[in-house]
């Protein structure tokens, strides 16, 4: 039997913690490459690549802030899939010995480093489902596309963002994830702050608002790293608090007011 045939490590190497700066259509790393590091998106954008049937597919497009690669580095296998740029980027490079100072310092990293695993495991758990004809898990495996942020909301509840004017619909059901769209997890957040928050000061899953008949809570999520505030006041991770109209809220740097009548 004939042993698989594994691609030599990336020639992109650089010592870890420097920054790897490539221009435009350059491969970071193949898939099969034997990887060592994981990449942080320091600026520019990435995408991933999986050949399927011959044909190279585009899996995600990932831009700053987002990490990718850390699977070689965690299971020690070659890669799974090819990254490509897509614009000039800058890359902090990420091996095994400054691995465990990364999550110290920036514990979202790992937060959001288990929430993709976490979704991986859900994702083959319908797929094995669906494969053994189980019923509930017909329909699973087509995920629909994210909808804008509102768009799918009702009813008045909203966040008012003054500096902008925009205002942002509570979803239509029990809670309403706050936060920026995040790629590498496939989570996009019910209020995408994105494109009011230049700074990118609020977590990619930062807080939720839960409703319950007439009342309304926020609660701010595991792994947020510039805190939620009540009326100027920082909340507690993982406790709800009552926000009633005309509260003002900040998630990072970002104000916004409550309104609901």
């Amino acid at each position: 039997m004939n042993k698989p045939v594994f691609k030599t490590t990336s020639k992109r190497s650089t010592p870890p913690g420097q920054t790897l700066s490539l221009g435009t259509g350059e491969s970071v790393f193949e898939e099969g490459e034997i990887g060592t590091e994981m990449y942080i998106i320091n600026e520019g954008r990435v995408e991933i690549l999986k050949r399927v049937q011959g044909e190279e597919r585009q899996l995600a497009v990932l831009e700053k802030g987002d990490f990718f690669g850390e699977m070689a580095l965690l299971e020690d296998l070659p890669r799974s899939a090819a990254a490509r740029t897509l614009t000039e980027v800058k890359l902090v490079t990420i091996n095994g010995s400054t691995f465990d100072q990364m999550l110290r310092a920036n514990p979202e990293i790992a937060v959001r480093m288990m929430r993709k695993l976490s979704r991986r495991l859900r994702e083959t758990d319908q797929q094995l489902q669906a494969a053994l004809g189980k019923p509930e898990a017909i329909g699973l495996l087509e995920i629909p596309s994210p909808q804008p942020a509102g768009e799918s909301a009702v009813g008045p509840q909203r966040f008012f963002h003054e500096l902008s004017g925009s205002e942002f619909l509570l979803a239509e059901g029990p809670e309403s994830l706050i936060g920026r769209r995040d790629p590498v997890t496939g989570i996009h957040p019910d209020i995408d702050l994105g494109p009011v928050d230049g700074q990118r000061s609020t977590s990619r899953r930062h807080a939720k608002v839960l409703r319950k008949g007439e009342r309304f809570f926020v609660v701010e999520e595991i792994g947020t790293m510039n805190g939620t505030y009540l009326n100027g006041s920082r909340i507690e991770t993982g406790t709800p608090v009552e926000i009633r109209h005309g509260d003002e809220l900040r998630f990072g740097v970002v104000n916004l007011r409550f309104l609901c009548e």
